[in-house]
């Protein structure tokens, strides 16, 4: 699975608090994706961020 994060980010941190494993918070205070491919074990906190994204700005595909 890949997630990615669209330009709609607003930085809200949630993602990044609920998993750690794949994404994080750059310089410019908008998520990012950390690493190419959703760990295993990290898959469903990965979906529960995309689905309780406030600004709908992560897909997980």
């Amino acid at each position: 699975m890949k997630a990615t994060v669209s330009e709609d980010c607003i930085g809200c941190g949630m993602c990044a608090s609920s998993c750690p494993e794949v994404f994080g918070i750059g310089d410019d205070g908008t998520a990012s994706v950390i690493v190419d491919e959703v760990p295993d074990d990290a898959e469903d906190s990965a979906q529960e961020a995309a689905d309780n994204c406030p600004a709908s700005a992560i897909t997980i595909e």
